[in-house]
């Protein structure tokens, strides 16, 4: 399944102006957030007021299915029920700009769509004239590739392949200008240019930072000719994604300086779930908004409101996800999601100008059966990949092709009615009240070890919708007998809240506890959970590996929210050891779990040394969250000490993620 991502523009002044410019008659885009509040209807939920929040501050949203969602019969309302165009739901809701990614050739040669919603030119500049029409701004996202550009991928434009660098750099250019040209034809406001979509790890098939670098300046530069030449004032946007790496976002504007790439908004995605804190937000944007003297704004950003999945395609984030859903799953949730990215970056001052909701109206197309909306996605690329895709992309829209992965995320309802959190955007710069509810009970869990006894909490925290919260009883529908035969590995009971009253509630009274029952384990803080590391000792052999430290980053845990995580530009080549003793004479066996992507060449290896003797068993990274777990068996040790450790080695720009590490008597 893919991540994707989104956009935010400049000064007010500079905003009015490129509407004028490129607008003609149509009504000027001046982004008074009090200005959109003119449906007279309370709020059906709580909004914290966004303190000195810009007028000039874009609210934005993505919606680059829209055209192919339509094309296959899904129909949009306005707050009252009615039929409505959607670009006028979204203004009346607050949004005063749209992102659109732009692909260069998604389509096959028989002339069928690979999907995700098939983003060609054409494509951007129907959706660019409908928000325009409705004075909204428009982001143009090129992601110089024929479909989805991530930091999974990064792949070369079919007309590109096998261009040399500076070839490939005026291909970039030439493209870019030409693009550019056509929207402001056809009277798109495009007030901002992304170049290139989530390039933490390459674009356009380049993925050696130099040649990256290049590309950068190519297709800034190409904006910026085609600004001065119309007398379209544009900003230029460049967009990375994972903030919570700190130490190589600072390195990316750093080198961005250094190469004199000529930009001026550093972007974002930010996935609450996946992305570390809003404090870390805020902080890592205002240092590099404040040391290089850019513009920063989150270019993307969803949270889900349910977890069912509407489309029987499978949710990105949904039941049994590893990620950290720090909001309730709910659709006041979902609106405190969006209003703190807003704040967090809010918080930067003057330079932090905007956010981006990622595809609120990907919602599922019409059929009872999942073949019937197979043969949508299929005609219409309104699914994140048709089969047709497989023939671009092999190993991943061959393989999983089909809908939505992002219904639950969405704004609007499975049926395509606009979900209150849809209004939150209007409601940001003066903040909204409405009736007190119970909106979820918070699921729960617990880790023991084999053995312990398993003692379930007696009550369970019922959230409501101002963010309060309340401790009531609860109960299990897992007996003693029932726990006491659980053994290793996770298990989860159902509870439901005591209340005397039928019918007293207005959500789902059920909650689950998960129990990670875990093997007897020697090591200390096995899954890098404490702050106390001191135990571990991190050898960085040749003194060139970027980054080996423990991360607080839940999808990329196994056990908790923390694991070891290793980055570097240069040659990886590291050990991580500890030595346990005071064991009682006899067998053990010695296991880690781990996962990476990028490392071309590597060789890794767990090993235990014991009484003299050095065992080890080989490994490897090949892909986020393909978990490989190699295990030692047989480690015999007589005078009760073992050490145990990884060795990492591998290839520049490989990354990877160590946890669970596991020292335990075979039985």
């Amino acid at each position: 399944m893919n991540r994707k991502t989104i956009f935010l523009s400049c000064a007010g002044a500079l905003l009015a102006a490129a509407c004028l410019t490129g607008c003609g008659t149509k009504e000027s885009f001046v982004p008074k957030h009090t200005d959109v509040t003119a449906l007279d209807r309370p709020a059906q939920i709580f909004v914290k007021q966004v303190e000195g929040l810009s007028d000039s501050f874009w609210l934005g949203v993505d919606v680059s299915s829209v055209l192919a969602e339509e094309e296959s019969g899904v129909v949009y309302y306005n707050e009252d029920g009615e039929v409505q165009d959607i670009f006028k739901t979204l203004k009346e809701s607050g949004v005063n700009a749209v992102r659109i990614r732009v692909w260069n050739d998604p389509w096959d040669q028989d002339g069928n769509s690979y999907g995700g919603g098939h983003n060609d030119l054409k494509t951007a500049i129907a959706i660019g004239q409908r928000a325009t029409d409705y004075g909204m701004g428009v982001l143009i996202d090129f992601h110089y590739s024929d479909f989805w550009a991530d930091p999974n991928k990064q792949m070369t434009p079919k007309a590109w392949e096998g261009m040399e660098l500076e070839e490939k750099c005026k291909a970039l250019a030439s493209y870019t200008k030409d693009s550019l040209n056509a929207l402001l034809d056809a009277g798109v406001n495009v007030t901002a240019v992304q170049v290139g979509n989530e390039t933490t790890t390459g674009m356009s098939g380049e993925k050696n930072w130099d040649s990256v670098l290049k590309l950068f300046s190519a297709g800034c530069d190409a904006v910026r000719q085609v600004s001065r030449k119309t007398n379209h004032p544009i900003e230029v946007v460049l967009h990375f994604t994972n903030p919570e790496n700190r130490n190589q976002f600072l390195s990316f504007a750093r080198s961005l300086d250094n190469a004199g790439v000529d930009y001026d908004i550093f972007a974002t995605s930010y996935y609450p779930y996946w992305h570390g804190t809003l404090e870390n937000l805020t902080s890592v944007l205002s240092e590099i908004a404040s040391g290089y003297g850019k513009k920063v704004m989150v270019a993307e950003i969803s949270y889900c409101y349910t977890l069912d999945d509407g489309d029987g395609s499978g949710n990105s984030v949904g039941e049994g996800a590893n990620c950290d859903l720090t909001y309730p799953v709910s659709v006041q949730g979902q609106a405190d999601a969006i209003r703190d990215a807003v704040n967090a970056v809010a918080s930067c001052g003057d330079a932090g100008v905007g956010v981006f909701y990622w595809e609120p109206a990907w919602i599922p197309v019409p059929g009872d059966t999942y073949d019937a909306r197979q043969s949508l996605w299929e005609a219409n690329g309104a699914g994140w990949a048709s089969s047709y895709g497989g023939s671009y992309d092999p190993n991943d829209a061959g393989r999983y092709y089909g809908g939505s992965s992002w219904d639950n995320q969405a704004l609007f309802d499975f049926d395509g009615h606009p979900l209150p959190s849809l209004s939150v955007f209007r409601y940001l710069a003066e903040g909204a009240q409405t009736e007190i509810q119970e909106v979820a009970l918070r699921d729960t869990e617990m880790t023991v070890r084999i053995g312990e006894e398993i003692h379930l909490p007696e009550t369970a925290v019922v959230l409501y919708n101002d963010g309060s919260e309340k401790e009531e009883a609860v109960t299990w529908d897992a007996s003693p007998e029932t726990l006491a035969g659980w053994g290793v590995g996770d298990h989860t009971a159902t509870g439901t809240l005591v209340r005397d009253a039928v019918g007293a509630y207005g959500f789902d009274p059920t909650c689950k506890c998960t129990v990670h029952i875990l093997d007897r384990n020697f090591l200390l803080n096995y899954s890098f959970e404490e702050e106390d590391t001191s135990m571990w000792t991190i050898t960085d052999i040749s003194g060139t590996t970027d980054e080996i430290f423990v991360i607080d980053k839940p999808s990329d845990a196994v056990t908790g929210n923390k694991s070891m995580h290793f980055y570097s530009t240069k040659n990886v080549e590291f050990t991580v050891e500890q030595t346990v003793t005071g064991l009682e004479p006899g067998t053990y066996y010695f296991q880690i779990t781990l996962h990476g992507g990028d490392a071309a060449t590597q060789d890794m290896f767990i090993y235990a040394t014991a009484d003299g003797q050095t065992y080890t068993a080989a490994t490897d990274v090949d892909g986020w969250t393909s978990y490989r777990s190699p295990r030692i068996e047989g480690i015999t040790t007589t005078d009760g000490t073992i050490t145990v450790g990884a060795h990492i080695t591998s290839c520049p720009g490989s990354w990877g993620n160590l946890d669970d590490f596991i020292l335990a008597p075979t039985k």
